[in-house]
């Protein structure tokens, strides 16, 4: 049985991260660097860099502050944000990304991921999703939850494994910042129709969140944001939980 992954999510404008609800009502929360490092200390299994303001502002990631917070790393970094094209991502691997998380430039254009993959692999390659539901399905968003699709989130999702996608980054917009809980049908749904590993992201809570969404939604790897960073509990004390519902964690060596 592989071991199941907690990833803190790091969201950043300019050179501070951020945390809102619904991707809107931003609040700083501190320097990258510090906390990416910090994280990794409390048992992190990987940190996931979103620069959310790069595709709305029409630019490309902060490859300064990626540099600076993968130089403080051992733990995979994953990073997004104003990633366009293959050359692209070859910059941000060279920053220090260990895989690079596309979006927008995917949905505009899907080739992107089989490109990507095809040079640098598809384990370099997530493919992130955000998605709100809509009558009985999920609709995808892009340019950080601003702008609707027509895309059917568990359709895209199948679509980008076929571009050559070896992850996907799943975030319920709806539940996102509100620590409600993970949305666990949405989850399910597209953990159930890709054979690649699923990221859960939006509406952590409690340690119990993240054991239901591996357990009942199929998650190969929760994300958490709010729910450390305003110290409710620490990652150390999420991941002990996960232990001790019986899922199987990484330790530290």
């Amino acid at each position: 049985m592989l071991s199941r992954r907690l990833v803190v999510c790091l969201d950043v404008i300019g050179d501070r991260v951020v945390k809102g609800i619904a991707f809107e009502s931003l609040r700083d929360i501190g320097d990258p660097a510090r906390l990416a490092a910090w994280y990794e200390s409390e048992g992190a299994d990987e940190i996931v860099f979103l620069d959310i303001g790069a595709s709305a502002e029409n630019r490309g990631t902060l490859l300064k502050v990626v540099r600076r917070t993968a130089e403080r790393l051992f733990i995979p970094l994953t990073v997004g944000g104003g990633i366009r094209s293959v050359d692209d991502v070859a910059r941000t691997l060279r920053a220090g990304a260990d895989k690079v998380s596309i979006n927008s430039a995917a949905v505009a254009r899907p080739p992107l991921l089989a490109e990507a993959a095809a040079r640098f692999g598809s384990q370099c390659v997530v493919a992130s999703i955000d998605a709100r539901r809509e009558g009985a399905g999920w609709r995808v968003f892009t340019h950080g939850g601003r702008l609707r699709t027509p895309l059917d989130a568990v359709t895209w999702a199948v679509q980008c494994v076929e571009e050559g996608a070896g992850e996907i980054l799943l975030t319920s917009i709806d539940r996102d910042g509100k620590q409600s809980g993970y949305d666990l049908e949405l989850t399910r749904a597209v953990s159930e129709a890709v054979q690649v590993p699923v990221i859960a992201s939006g509406g952590a809570g409690s340690p119990s969140d993240v054991v239901d969404v591996i357990r009942s939604g199929g998650a190969d790897a929760a994300l958490v944001a709010g729910i450390v960073h305003n110290a409710q509990f620490s990652v150390g004390q999420l991941k002990e939980f996960m232990g001790e519902a019986g899922i199987r964690i990484r330790t530290a060596a």
